[in-house]
């Protein structure tokens, strides 16, 4: 039960990140990204074969898969691709201390991936970080949580999930799967017809 606790409050605080980055600022963050990472959450998000062409819509299918997908995984798809090159950046800052740095050491790399990603992107990596159960995890919930600390997370008011409008066939193929479902319907009733008429004249 405590790790499922734990798994929860870890999805909690992604949501939270994730939740507190404005479209505008989650619309920059995916154009920097580079094109197979675009690619993929187009591919997550529902868009179309060869990606969304609506700005507008790619945020909605984004946030949409994210809020539903907390226990699916979606959501930590999602973060994760959005902050893959943040992380590697980080990663390569720390150097021997990556794979579970302290505060310090942390806070000292910080600057400069703010300057380049700004603060959202990099408190998502945090959050991302999180989730997928780093070593430093301790350390990087009480950078998230601290009221006054620079990474802390903003309250943020739930938004409401809007969903893409399923998606619909072309008038043109609309009306040939008609006249096809039309013709099997007139094609079986002319066989009943003509088993009857033989059952009569037998």
């Amino acid at each position: 039960m405590n790790q499922m606790k734990t798994r929860l409050a870890a999805l909690n605080l992604l949501d939270r990140a994730f939740l507190a980055m404005s479209d505008d600022e989650l619309a920059t963050l995916f154009d920097s990204l580079p094109d197979d990472h675009r690619s993929s959450l187009d591919g997550i998000a529902g868009g179309p074969d060869g990606g969304f062409t609506d700005p507008q819509a790619r945020l909605l299918g984004l946030r949409g898969a994210a809020g539903r997908g907390r226990i699916s995984g979606q959501l930590e798809q999602i973060c994760t691709i959005l902050t893959d090159p943040a992380l590697a950046d980080c990663i390569t800052a720390l150097g021997d201390h990556a794979d579970n740095p302290s505060e310090e050491q942390l806070l000292a790399v910080t600057p400069a991936l703010v300057e380049t990603y700004g603060l959202p992107t990099v408190r998502l990596m945090l959050a991302s970080a999180v989730a997928g159960e780093a070593a430093a995890s301790p350390m990087l919930i009480g950078l998230l949580k601290a009221e006054d600390g620079p990474f802390a997370l903003p309250p943020v008011e739930p938004r409401p999930t809007e969903v893409l409008p399923p998606r619909s066939a072309p008038d043109d193929v609309k009306a040939k799967r008609q006249a096809a479902k039309d013709a099997k319907k007139a094609a079986a009733r002319a066989r009943r017809d003509q088993q009857a008429r033989a059952g009569h004249r037998g």
